[in-house]
């Protein structure tokens, strides 16, 4: 007998303090657990234009320090550089490091479980320098 698929959805709030990773894991495995979904894939969406995705290390932060060393180089801070400049000297540059990573991620599910690597976590990295509140959506397709 086939089992039959279901779809469960969710937004995770997230108040950032600025520049930074923010580790998902710990909110979205407690809300995946909740769903009652065993096997499946949940797929995570930031609904912004300046913070965006990652699956990344979560055991030494020096990783996620040198990530976001990195990626303020490739897109610093310059405002003579950028015609975008409206909403202040850090918000192309954080387009810009939106573009270079992801707004959406999938993660396969077992046993009502994300079936990420020892070391990974899923982050949200907030490419501004000012607190914001930002959104992530939660999908899950399974059964």
């Amino acid at each position: 007998m086939m089992a039959l698929e279901r779809q469960a959805q969710d937004i995770l709030t997230v108040r950032t303090a600025g520049l930074g990773f923010y580790d998902l894991t710990p909110d979205a495995s407690t809300w995946l657990a909740g769903t009652g979904v065993s096997t499946g894939l949940l797929t995570f969406f930031v609904r912004h234009t300046s913070a965006s995705l990652t699956i990344q290390e979560n055991a030494d932060p020096d990783v996620r320090a040198d990530l976001a060393d990195y990626l303020t180089e490739i897109a610093p801070e310059d405002p003579g550089r950028y015609r975008h400049g409206i909403e202040g000297p850090d918000d192309m540059p954080a387009h810009i490091r939106t573009m270079l990573t992801q707004t959406s991620l999938p993660v396969p599910v077992a046993n009502g479980r994300m079936l990420l690597g020892t070391w990974q976590a899923v982050y949200l990295l907030e490419h501004r320098r000012a607190p914001h509140r930002r959104e992530v959506v939660l999908h899950l397709l399974g059964t």
